[in-house]
């Protein structure tokens, strides 16, 4: 008898296993078709807890101020990832130069946020924001671009479109909410973060049928945003629209009528789509824009560097209609691109000149903050254009001429500058451009041959377009 109970245990507790394991496997089954069911989307490597606060914050230091700074953005490659000698050698040199950094919510370097609806992935966002950590930085995040499920697009951890296309459409406007909710997501995960872009370049918001920006769109986006993000924490800094200044050869149809210059015409299109946003929006701790000196034809009006002033133009503009808002540049542009949208055309000389004569105007113009756009590599050693070297190999992150510029303006030209002028000999100026306060004057060679040039009473060689740093 005692047996036979003891054989009917081992078969109950065999029968309740096997139930057990059948249960948990049809669980498993059920729960495998519901994340794929059309319209979910697989939830592999997501979580439900986005607004778990990520690492450790940096200590904020009080409240923090409209005006970053000169610093510059994270695209698709960049110094979190490579070599560790070569991200160190980043980190520790930004470290000391405490440029500002920006990167976007999603694309250039970030992957899908919220693949499904309330599942995310952070993964890539976490990596850069601990490297804006790591390296002392401000850190700003882009708003941009939104998941697949919010555009009309496949949902899943593994159907995310990352053709330019798809990336750059705009949520459809029943999720113009859900994009809002996501942005206060991202603000608790990273309650560091104190400075927040909404969206990018009006991407998605082209209006077909009234060959115009669809800026009543982007403000209802705007504006829910903003809202969202002051519900976290009333002392984040919100600004937009982040729309590009474009300018036209003045006879094109488009061109604005009286808002030109030997630089070209401005866009009319684009000051409607400002002029709204600026009248309808719900508030703004800053304004954000950005731009390219040259035209949209890729012309240099009348040359390279007098192309620069449209910077200055466009800036004093924008800072009028805002009433003296901090004036943010996200992105600004002095070399055509090629096909691939690449700026390798210049010898780097020429590039560190203009781009120092590009700061320069957007200086002159007001503007308290700018980010250059780094287009690293992620392997190799030629990088036209880059702030260093790429990171890939062990040798990499060194320093190139163009993060010694970044770096060496941001120090001398800090938010709050007050700028002199300063005597320049006539026979000079119409060959140089100078930057100065009470501390320090920048002065750059715009010719392609030497110099001697008398700026601020002294006279000094440049080589071609060389620049010159005098302590006052």
């Amino acid at each position: 008898m005692g047996g036979r109970h003891g054989w009917n245990s081992g078969e109950l507790r065999w029968k309740v296993t096997a139930l057990l394991g059948v249960g948990a496997a049809a669980l498993a089954l059920i729960l495998t078709l519901i994340t794929t069911l059309p319209g979910r989307g697989g939830t592999a490597g997501t979580t439900p807890d986005g607004a778990k606060v990520h690492g450790t914050p940096a200590r904020p230091t009080g409240r923090p101020v409209p005006d970053v700074g000169w610093g510059f953005t994270h695209t698709q490659f960049s110094a979190d990832q490579g070599s560790p000698s070569a991200v160190s050698r980043v980190e520790d040199r930004l470290k000391e130069s405490r440029l500002p950094q920006n990167q976007a919510l999603m694309g250039w370097g970030a992957d899908n946020p919220e693949p499904v609806e309330g599942r995310y992935d952070f993964g890539a966002l976490d990596r850069r924001v601990d490297f804006m950590r790591a390296s002392g930085a401000t850190p700003v995040i882009t708003l941009c671009c939104a998941p697949d499920w919010m555009k009309g697009g496949t949902p899943g951890a593994d159907r995310t479109d990352w053709s330019r296309t798809a990336l750059e459409t705009a949520p459809r406007p029943e999720h113009y909410a859900d994009f809002a909710a996501l942005a206060a997501t991202v603000a608790r995960r990273y309650p560091d973060v104190r400075h927040f872009l909404v969206w990018n370049e009006f991407k998605g918001f082209w209006n077909d049928r009234r060959a115009r920006w669809d800026h009543e769109g982007y403000t209802r986006l705007y504006n829910l945003v903003y809202a969202a993000l002051k519900k976290v924490d009333p002392d984040i800094m919100v600004g937009g629209p982040y729309l590009v200044m474009d300018s036209l050869d003045p006879r094109a149809a488009e061109a604005s009528a009286t808002f030109r210059g030997p630089w070209g015409a401005m866009d009319q299109r684009v000051l409607d789509a400002f002029t709204y946003w600026n009248r309808h929006k719900a508030g703004a701790d800053f304004v954000v824009v950005d731009g390219s000196s040259y035209t949209n034809d890729d012309e240099l009006l009348p040359d390279a560097f007098a192309a620069t002033d449209k910077f200055t133009a466009v800036s004093r503009w924008v800072r009028q209609r805002t009433g003296g808002l901090p004036l943010w540049w996200a992105e600004y542009y002095v070399e055509p691109a090629d096909g691939n949208d690449e700026r390798k055309a210049w010898p780097e000389q020429r590039r560190v000149a203009v781009q120092a004569a590009g700061m320069i105007a957007l200086a002159r113009g007001g503007a308290s903050s700018a980010f250059y756009w780094n287009p690293e590599k992620e392997q190799g050693t030629a990088c036209p254009g880059c702030l260093w070297t790429p990171t890939g190999t062990e040798s990499g992150g060194a320093a190139l001429p163009l993060y010694d510029l970044l770096a060496r303006f941001s120090r001398a030209f800090p938010p709050g500058t007050r700028y002199a002028t300063v005597p320049v000999a006539p026979d000079d100026v119409p060959h140089v451009r100078v930057l100065a306060s009470d501390r320090t004057v920048l002065v750059v060679n715009t010719l392609d041959r030497p110099i001697s040039a008398q700026v601020d009473g002294r006279r000094f060689d440049l080589p071609a377009y060389g620049l010159e740093w005098l302590t006052r």
